[in-house]
């Protein structure tokens, strides 16, 4: 009942942003989605991931012939295409049809060659497929209707407020230039494929259950959807495009000044100021840094390698998100705690909404209001007390994680193992 319920959430989700993407002149989720079963997807190795990600419910010999046969229509897709002189332009793959025709085919088979349990588990493994797809397609139906519905961004607030953490975005930036054009390549391949990796953290974790026929209670593609449900519609209560949009080059006459990332902005009274229809409002909270902490805090489980894997791809993601200019270091933050909320409600209601869980998530959630009150109302404040106000966004960041930590750690199961041999004190009679 929970998956149908879910089923029918997001098909009505994706109708209603279908509609609104239409109404602004261009194509939504579903269209653009249909569209990659003929045409050149615009992420052929996220594809790929996806149907990996639902081939966790098939034997191994399943998987080999799953592969093969995406590999074998991708192979006619551009035979066909060579043929046909159809160009593939800059921003598509050649490839990533065949993965999507194999998710397509499984759900065929699930529903007129399976039954029972064999039917609903492959079902639950396509449909976390087509969802992590749908999340990408999703994510760009909500950028263009912020761009298109918020003509006025708070750059300017944010950016003041940032003087609290000493604008690391522009100190960042100079690093990142720094490096040259090797360490901006690396940096721009993590941030563009994190979520190919996040597929590699959920494989790790969704190992086993073909074996043992069901899903875990919780896992990391719950956590990367609900951030990419929930965070959109902040970026409509709090529209900013980031310091290389409102204070660099990429701004261009819309943009406060060009001084990103040599000149940290001056401290002067915050306004709002008016931005293009075209650039996304996608900067308070950094989703990025939500999703690279979710794969750090998932990976944390996992062997040496994977643990270094996830440390690796935050402290990257960070550089990028910072060095490229697309966030500040007060939405960095804010990121941070709104995934350790997020995250915490997730596992509570996988572990049953008890009292410090409810509480724990209370309490994340009053935080990162809080942070976001703070940088639309108190910015100036913020910058003029830098000593106070930086250490005090880092140390509540911090309880958050501190919160977190301890109260998760109560639920895991070795905690509750030896909780339950200890000895219990006997009544007096």
């Amino acid at each position: 009942m929970l998956w149908a319920a879910a089923a029918a959430v997001t098909l009505g989700f994706l109708i209603a942003l279908e509609i609104t993407a239409r109404r602004y002149g261009v194509p939504g989720p579903i269209t653009n989605q249909a569209s990659e079963v003929m045409f050149p997807p615009k992420s052929g190795f996220l594809l790929y991931a996806s149907m990996a990600l639902m081939m966790v419910v098939l034997t191994w010999r399943q998987r080999a012939i799953a592969a093969a046969t995406a590999i074998g229509i991708d192979v006619i897709f551009l035979v066909l295409r060579w043929a046909l002189d159809i160009k593939v332009t800059e921003h598509h793959h050649p490839f990533g049809n065949g993965a999507l025709w194999v998710v397509l085919g499984c759900a065929v088979i699930a529903v007129t060659r399976r039954t029972g349990a064999e039917r609903v588990l492959l079902l639950k493994g396509v449909g976390l497929a087509l969802l992590l797809v749908a999340g990408r397609k999703t994510g760009d139906a909500w950028l263009l209707i912020t761009a298109k519905t918020r003509p006025l961004v708070l750059d300017q607030y944010v950016a003041t407020a940032d003087h609290a953490l000493g604008n690391p975005s522009w100190l960042v930036g100079r690093l990142v230039r720094a490096s040259g054009p090797v360490g901006a390549h690396i940096l721009d391949y993590v941030y563009v494929q994190l979520a190919v990796f996040a597929v590699i953290i959920s494989l790790y974790q969704l190992r086993n259950v073909a074996t043992e026929g069901r899903f875990p209670s919780h896992h990391l593609v719950r956590t990367f959807l609900m951030i990419g449900l929930l965070g959109p519609g902040i970026y409509m209560i709090f529209p900013v495009v980031g310091p290389i949009f409102a204070f660099g080059p990429d701004g261009d006459h819309w943009a406060t000044a060009d001084i990103w990332p040599e000149t940290a902005p001056q401290l002067l009274a915050p306004q709002h100021m008016p931005f293009n229809e075209v650039t996304p409002r996608n900067c308070m909270p950094s989703l990025h840094t939500a999703w690279a902490t979710a794969i750090f805090i998932h990976s944390r489980q996992g062997p040496r390698i994977v643990r270094f894997a996830g440390t690796f791809w935050l402290i990257a993601t960070l550089g990028a998100t910072l060095g490229f200019g697309y966030h500040y270091g007060v939405d960095i933050v804010a990121g941070v705690v709104f995934v350790v909320t997020i995250e915490a409600a997730l596992r509570t209601q996988a572990h049953g909404w008890d009292r410090t869980g409810v509480r724990l998530v209370a309490y994340g959630a009053t935080i990162f209001t809080a942070m976001l009150l703070s940088s639309r109302f108190l910015p100036l404040e913020m910058a003029k007390y830098p000593w106070v106000s930086g250490p005090l966004l880092i140390l509540a960041m911090a309880s958050v994680i501190v919160a977190f930590m301890r109260t998760t750690k109560q639920w895991e199961p070795k905690a509750l193992a030896v909780r339950e041999q200890q000895p219990q004190p006997e009544l007096a009679v």
